[in-house]
């Protein structure tokens, strides 16, 4: 069974989903939260991602 994708309690700037997602998907935290940001500057689209995922997302 694959692993679930949740959030850290510790290790996190604001709510843990980039450093989940880096950790989920082996990749360095900071290039994911640079991912975020970027896709912030294309019409809100990784502001509304963070905040669904924070949302819909399960802590450890």
């Amino acid at each position: 069974m694959a692993e679930r994708f949740t959030r850290p309690k510790r290790g996190s700037w604001i709510a843990g989903v980039c450093a989940g997602i880096a950790d989920r998907l082996g990749l360095p935290r900071l290039l994911v939260r640079l991912l975020f940001v970027l896709a912030s500057g294309a019409g809100g689209a990784g502001l509304i991602a963070y905040f669904l995922l924070w949302t819909f997302t399960k802590t450890e």
